[in-house]
């Protein structure tokens, strides 16, 4: 489980990455919005944990952002903030919990535990976006009613947009879901497969289901 943390003082986020990493937990440490943004551009996070006072914004329009571009992945605040105002406002916004400063690591790791074990439970076992239905379990998908015929990778492909409906996906990340390493990815087998892809599902030129987004990926609109 890769869990990314946005901490920008310095102990407490060394702290947090080595407690974390001792847990077996692959654990990405930034002190910056900025950072936090191009670490999930880089790569997919199981869950975040999100401090609220950064040097160059505040978390909770990071919050916003995210929820916003269709991240819909559990977000642990950590904060000095601790007034049930600020709480109230943190879980409007898109938190799945709120951490108060000072805390126990034991806490903190028994929070993440539950908000993982959530999350896995939520994924369901079909996929619905635009009359297209993919069932995971049966391992069909069909557009309209009508079945379409996928190979084993388009399958893996389509699956990860699925699950992800509207939000910008990076090159690296989908390229992470569908190969074992994308560094052993051939710059243009993505697009090869994206092209496979769009010719079985975009029946209709007038409506496309893909965007491209030069230089960086694909959005399934």
């Amino acid at each position: 489980m890769k869990i990314l943390i946005v901490e920008d003082q310095r102990r407490l986020g060394q702290f947090l990455k080595k407690g974390l990493s001792e847990q077996a937990y692959t654990a990405t440490w930034v002190q910056t919005c900025a950072a936090a943004r191009d670490a999930l551009c880089e790569t997919h996070y199981d869950t975040i944990i999100l401090d609220l006072g950064l040097p160059d914004g505040d978390g909770l329009e990071l919050l916003r952002e995210w929820r916003r571009g269709g991240f819909n992945e559990p977000v642990l605040i950590l904060s000095a903030r601790d007034s049930v105002q600020d709480r109230i406002k943190g879980l409007d916004l898109g938190a799945d919990d709120y951490l108060a400063k000072p805390f126990s690591l034991e806490e903190l790791l028994a929070r993440v535990r539950s908000l993982l074990r959530r999350q896995s439970a939520a994924k369901d076992t079909v996929l619905e976006h635009r009359g297209l239905r993919m069932d995971l379990l049966g391992r069909t998908v069909t557009l309209n009613g009508a079945p379409i015929d996928l190979t084993s990778r388009e399958f893996a492909l389509l699956e990860v947009f699925l699950h992800n409906p509207g939000r910008i996906l990076p090159r690296t990340l989908i390229s992470e879901k569908i190969w074992e390493s994308h560094y052993d990815v051939d710059t243009n087998l993505l697009d090869v497969y994206m092209s496979k892809l769009r010719s079985k599902i975009e029946v209709d030129p007038a409506h496309p289901r893909f965007k491209t987004m030069r230089g960086v990926g694909y959005q399934l609109l």
